[in-house]
């Protein structure tokens, strides 16, 4: 994996954050992205790993693994995936992607909100983690009400494919050292389930958060955010000055709509999109798709993942 820089080095060693080689390749679908600048984007609540059946991990992987391969995202951002979990989908993908993510307790312990990345298209240059509470920078800290740890994991990527355009050139002017069109920023989180008020106060940070970053690169942000969109003051203050927007209603092209939460029950169509993708106002988002993958009846997830295609 290409070297790259993290900030707050003390608290990155703190933190015991990981970064494991993982990867795989799909067909299809893909193709089509893969002949321009587009980018293959996912967001996916996993599901954490149980054996309790029916939908125990070791029925569930088999079916996860022929959707990522299927799919194969340019960038991933999973939610509630255990550290075995993880590694399980990195040796499933195969050796063209990595991730990057640390526990919400810090280090392997409980879930992450992992970042997965085909290492043939993005490099990352900088990553951080924090915790959605009025200690960001405390590992596992939960001040809002919230029982559950909550955090963000945010990466800034470079597009190895535009830093190689010809042309191509940063402030030394040299070619491949891009940080124009070739950068943006991935930012993942998931919401608390069952606090509206750490929910409001998350999204007042996640926003303030976003604001420290370099302003010329765009934003995407991936998540499982607990609540439906456009029925709930998180939605708003995660979109409300206009600078991120749903790419769900942007999209040029749609897929049909489901609930994106499912708990192994019949699909809703209309329901809720709980799971989000939102990206800056300037991506464009060519297709937006909710997906309804599964095996012999057996889904992945309890959750369907949310994709969508962008350029800028």
């Amino acid at each position: 994996m290409a070297a790259f820089s993290r900030r707050y080095a003390l608290r990155a060693a703190a933190a015991g954050a990981v970064a494991v080689p993982v990867a795989a390749y799909g067909t299809g679908t893909a193709d089509a992205a893969d002949r321009g600048r587009g980018l293959r984007v996912m967001t996916f609540n996993l599901r954490y790993a149980s054996d309790t059946r029916p939908n125990s991990w070791a029925e569930r992987r088999p079916v996860m693994r022929s959707l990522l391969r299927r799919e194969a995202p340019h960038v991933l951002g999973t939610q509630e995936g255990l550290y075995g979990q993880l590694r399980d989908i990195a040796q499933d993908l195969g050796p063209h992607y990595d991730w990057v993510g640390t526990g919400r307790g810090g280090g392997s312990r409980d879930e992450f909100a992992a970042v997965f990345y085909d290492v043939r298209r993005l490099a990352p240059v900088e990553y951080d983690h924090f915790w959605l509470s009025d200690t960001p920078y405390l590992i596992g800290s939960a001040t809002w009400g919230n029982t559950v740890i909550r955090m963000v994991t945010w990466v800034r990527f470079r597009d190895v494919r535009a830093a190689d355009e010809p042309g191509a050139s940063g402030a030394s002017g040299k070619p491949g050292t891009s940080v124009g069109s070739g950068d943006f920023y991935l930012v993942n989180t998931h919401l608390d389930h069952a606090n509206q008020y750490s929910r409001e106060r998350s999204a007042a940070l996640i926003r303030e958060r976003l604001g420290a970053l370099d302003p010329s690169l765009p934003r995407i942000v991936t998540g499982d955010f607990n609540v439906a969109a456009h029925k709930n003051p998180v939605y708003d203050a995660m979109l409300g000055d206009g600078v991120l927007v749903d790419s769900w209603d942007t999209a040029e092209e749609r897929s049909a709509q489901y609930g994106t939460f499912h708990g192994y029950r019949p699909l809703v169509p209309d329901g809720d999109r709980i799971d989000w993708i939102l990206t800056s106002a300037g991506v464009r988002t060519r297709r937006a798709t909710i997906n309804t993958f599964s095996e012999h009846g057996q889904f992945p997830s309890d959750h369907l993942p949310v994709q969508a295609w962008v350029e800028w």
